[in-house]
């Protein structure tokens, strides 16, 4: 009765049927993986709850989609096109959160494929390899402090040309204008641009001098805004 129960309607004497005990094993393999794959994500990172408990399931939900698809081509096409939308129903994620995903993706793939000490082998040499690269800082840009965005208002009757310049080449290695917006009903500039602090410890020195030359408005320098690292 439990055989007949777990056999699919559409299955044939030719299809090869799944049996409950396998799929259990295979179930809580991935679900084992799909844990260690999380807390290796959370090691030294920042992260939401709702996205490590989503890794956590990953492997599972692909691992029993790949034993169901066993062998079928025309659903292995189809499953591909659902996961090809998953990227382009969700929000922009980081490089380490996209890698992440596939790597638990990956997993449930072997495991699903019924390669189980192989699932388990690649989670723990991948994930073991991703803690280790996080503690390294490995990638880290160097003197990555000294990267500054820059915000300045202006007033209108001041010609933003190179006004800043002379200051820039004392304390900045590298700077250039990012943007030039109009505020305040238009009697006001907003510059921004991107630098490189010859000295960080002169930061409030910098802005003193830039104070001194905007009439005492609104100066702002925070962490440089880059998206080279992402996807």
């Amino acid at each position: 009765m439990l055989d007949t129960f777990f056999r699919g309607v559409f299955d044939s004497d030719l299809t090869s049927v799944i049996s409950v005990s396998d799929f259990m094993m295979c179930m809580i393999c991935a679900l084992v993986i799909g844990v260690i794959l999380a807390l290796c994500y959370m090691h030294g990172a920042r992260y939401t709850k709702s996205f490590v408990a989503t890794l956590a399931l990953l492997p599972a939900i692909v691992c029993v989609i790949i034993m169901m698809v066993n062998g079928n081509i025309g659903a292995g096409v189809a499953v591909a096109g659902a996961f090809s939308l998953v990227r382009f129903r969700s929000v922009p994620g980081s490089a380490k959160e996209i890698g992440a995903i596939f790597l638990a993706m990956g997993t449930g793939l072997v495991v699903g494929m019924g390669y189980l000490g192989y699932g388990f082998l690649f989670a723990l040499i991948l994930g073991g390899v991703s803690v280790l690269y996080n503690h390294l800082d490995f990638g880290a840009k160097k003197q990555y402090s000294l990267y500054k965005t820059l915000h300045i208002t202006i007033p209108e009757d001041l010609d933003y040309t190179g006004v800043f310049d002379e200051i820039f080449q004392e304390y900045t290695s590298e700077f250039e204008i990012m943007q030039v917006k109009t505020t305040n009903m238009g009697s006001l500039f907003k510059l921004i641009y991107n630098i490189k602090l010859n000295d960080a410890g002169k930061e409030k020195e910098l802005i003193d001098k830039l104070r001194c030359r905007n009439g005492n408005l609104e100066i702002s320098i925070s962490k440089q805004e880059t998206v080279v690292g992402e996807l």
